[in-house]
């Protein structure tokens, strides 16, 4: 005899109101890493700060908000409305039994309001509070330690221009925990040791670790690892990182400073030093010098995340290794006279490689999450990259100025790769719409240009 599914309790997640697009494919990713998923029933308007989820039990709750950025906390949910009316009646329609464990007379407990778009007065709050004397609570009030706290929150809509009387949704709940926003802070870039031109936001940083459900013992790969800002995002998660790197300096911390007011790298700034500042050093398997167009890697299906953010053009230029016979663009040299021949990488080229490269060295159910920007007046769904090997799981844009953009490609291996799918996107007659990323450049500056010359013409009225 089948056993019956566990019945799903509701919750209520509070979210932060910023990177909207994201919020949702993280959750998503979040879930299926805890081994739940989203139901029909789930209530969910993609912009607004309250989600209400139907999850199995209280430790998936929990699990989901030990890892989460974008979700500030959860709470179990006892009552919701439109109304203080109908919040009032869906609370006495809540189960007694349920309730009890949290009421007893030897518990302490204290009930916090948040409302959304709008301010309240302590009058104000206090007058809701009493408002719920009708629910059976038996314990002490402990403001500074209590053993329960619960929560009234009130959405007062998405506009701070209108904002109503009265809240059109209302919600009451019992507080679970609290998601990973502290993470933003703690792992800032402004306080790191080592970082670089490109150095990526701590909080998009966690969110693709997340997209990418980065989990322990993991290993994650960075092909343009750079200052290995992405590496220490996932080894804050327990993998175990590395990643390779064209730029010697940048991989030996050797040259030209990128911080303020600082002119050279000192000598213990490098990757290492970085993963060690978060005690994370043991998650760290190494930094090598190497091409990303040229795998230096032996055939198999090595990793279980590659996370990455290519170069675009804009602060720093897309190279790969050239030779004598190709048209050179440059011969670089680093302070230890190591040298290198270098060629001009075309992003659609960056790109079907990063894919190549996923689909192969990625185990099954393994995921691409990389950066790809984009022009906005010619966006399409169709100049996305596609691999036979790799489903498209989230697309997110973040946007960088009124003409461009960069969005945030989330990719699961679903098919092993065989020799003929090395060269299948030249095959399928899809590969000339890709190569408009190849004038990405100009066409950022182009934008820029233009805004200039107009803020001067404006300037002159």
């Amino acid at each position: 005899m089948a056993l019956a599914a566990p019945a799903l309790r509701r919750y209520l997640l509070l979210l932060a109101q910023e990177h909207l697009e994201f919020r949702l494919p993280e959750i998503t990713s979040l879930l299926s890493l805890c081994g739940g998923q989203f139901n029909g029933e789930q209530e969910i308007c993609v912009n607004s700060p309250f989600w209400i989820l139907n999850f199995p039990s209280e430790e998936m709750a929990r699990g989901l908000m030990k890892r989460t950025v974008c979700a500030k906390s959860i709470f179990e949910l006892w009552g919701h409305g439109r109304s203080a009316g109908e919040l009032y009646t869906s609370l006495k329609n809540y189960p007694t039994d349920k309730m009890l464990p949290y009421l007893q007379s030897d518990s302490t407990y204290k009930i916090h309001i948040h409302t959304f778009n709008k301010t309240l007065t302590q009058a104000q709050k206090i007058k809701k509070i009493d408002a719920l004397e009708f629910l059976p609570f038996k314990g002490r009030v402990n403001l500074k330690n209590p053993e329960h706290i619960f929560w009234i929150l009130e959405d007062y809509g998405m506009n701070p221009n209108d904002v109503p009387e009265e809240p059109i949704h209302l919600y009451f709940g019992r507080w679970i925990a609290d998601g990973q926003r502290e993470l933003i802070e703690s792992y800032s870039v402004k306080k790191r040791h080592f970082i670089g031109n490109t150095s990526m936001d701590a909080c998009l940083s966690f969110i693709m670790a997340n997209h990418g459900r980065v989990k322990p013992n993991d290993i994650v790969y960075d092909p343009f690892v750079g200052t290995g800002g992405l590496l220490i995002s996932s080894a804050h998660f327990g993998a175990y990182v590395c990643g390779t790197d064209i730029d010697y300096n940048t991989i030996h911390g050797l040259g030209k400073a990128s911080r303020k007011n600082q002119k050279w790298r000192g000598p213990d700034e490098n990757i290492r030093a970085n993963l060690r500042q978060y005690g994370l050093e043991k998650y760290y398997l190494d930094a090598l010098v190497a091409d990303s167009s040229r795998p230096i890697w032996r055939k198999g299906m090595l990793f279980d995340a590659i996370i990455t953010d290519p170069p675009y053009g804009i602060r720093e230029a897309p190279r790969r290794m050239g030779s004598q016979k190709e048209t050179v663009k440059s011969v670089e040299r680093s302070t230890e006279n190591h040298f290198f021949v270098s060629s001009s990488y075309h992003l659609s080229d960056i790109f079907f490689d990063l894919l190549k490269f996923g689909a192969e060295y990625l185990v099954m159910g393994g995921r691409l999450v990389y950066w790809l920007p984009i022009y906005r007046p010619e966006y399409t769904e169709e100049i996305i990259p596609r691999h036979p090997c790799l489903k498209l799981i989230s697309n997110c844009e973040q946007m960088l100025s009124s003409h461009t953009s960069r969005r945030l490609i989330t990719m699961e291996k679903v098919k092993e790769f065989k020799d003929q799918d090395e060269h299948s996107y030249l095959l399928d007659g899809q590969y000339m719409p890709y190569r408009g990323h190849n004038s990405f450049r100009e066409k950022y500056f182009s934008g820029v240009t233009k805004r200039i010359a107009k803020e001067e013409k404006d300037n002159q009225k």
